[in-house]
């Protein structure tokens, strides 16, 4: 009695408004952890939804933060964790439980890039993380929320590695290359889009990027799988030709010194 009328004359603690988007952080880790669960158990289709779920817990947690201005190196340092856990882990264990571990050591490898590749790429980001600032536009190196999307579409629509291996080279699995490919690009410089932001003012300057966004939510919600894997490929071939171009004009524009303009004479 003594403690409670001691406590009640405090003034009760105010929610920070950091725990609304880390509520939704904590969702996206949860999704990821029973991914590993239903992966254990052999539902490779409840795997790879939850993993999508997660991701769809991942850019919720963004938009909160930005929304109630609660953006803080916590909230950047738990999003990571639960990145590595969700896109990392999860998808690195899918791939090899669903076809490389028959491949011994080297499946094992492979199947290990997401997380490793992962982890380096959530380091990298967050070392030039700025929660004041505004988002960037473009992610250097894929991000690896769309990492672990690709992977899952790609098991979701196959959902039988032996119709995989028909199109491998020799006793090599076809998934090893993609799989090595998707964890390159996440360790890359290569610039990628990052999400829209849901503001009329992005809207007005980058109408063609928010509709992109628009048209592959709905194929993926209408499509389900068959759509994700259309908006994954669209997505990382559309930075994959950006990136191309933008180096095919610095060649094409480099200065060619002659000789006599350096007054170097033979």
């Amino acid at each position: 009695m003594a403690y409670r009328a001691n406590r009640g004359a405090r003034p009760r603690r105010q929610i920070p408004l950091v725990a609304v988007p880390s509520f939704f952080t904590l969702m996206n880790l949860l999704c990821g952890f029973g991914a590993i669960i239903q992966i254990h158990e052999g539902r490779f289709d409840q795997a790879g939804w939850l993993i999508v779920f997660a991701g769809f817990f991942d850019a919720l947690d963004g938009m909160m933060a930005r929304l109630t201005n609660a953006s803080s190196m916590f909230g950047v340092e738990l999003d990571s964790l639960s990145d590595i856990v969700s896109f990392g882990v999860a998808p690195a264990f899918l791939v090899y439980i669903f076809g490389l571990q028959q491949f011994g050591l080297l499946g094992l490898i492979v199947s290990a890039l997401p997380a490793l590749c992962g982890a380096v790429r959530l380091a990298r980001f967050n070392l030039s993380v700025d929660t004041q600032g505004d988002k960037p536009e473009y992610f250097s190196g894929l991000p690896i929320p769309i990492q672990a999307a690709a992977i899952v579409a790609l098991i979701l629509n196959i959902k039988d590695v032996t119709w995989l291996n028909q199109f491998s080279f020799s006793s090599i699995s076809l998934l090893i290359p993609i799989v090595a490919v998707l964890a390159g690009l996440m360790v890359s410089t290569i610039p990628f889009d990052a999400l829209p932001k849901p503001t009329l003012r992005y809207i007005r300057l980058h109408p063609y990027k928010f509709g992109a966004c628009a048209i592959g939510l709905l194929l993926t919600i209408f499509l389900q799988q068959v759509g994700l894997l259309i908006s994954i490929l669209v997505y990382i071939l559309a930075g994959l030709t950006n990136a191309a171009v933008r180096v095919g004009r610095a060649i094409m524009n480099t200065p060619t010194e002659s000789p006599i303009q350096n007054n170097e004479y033979p």
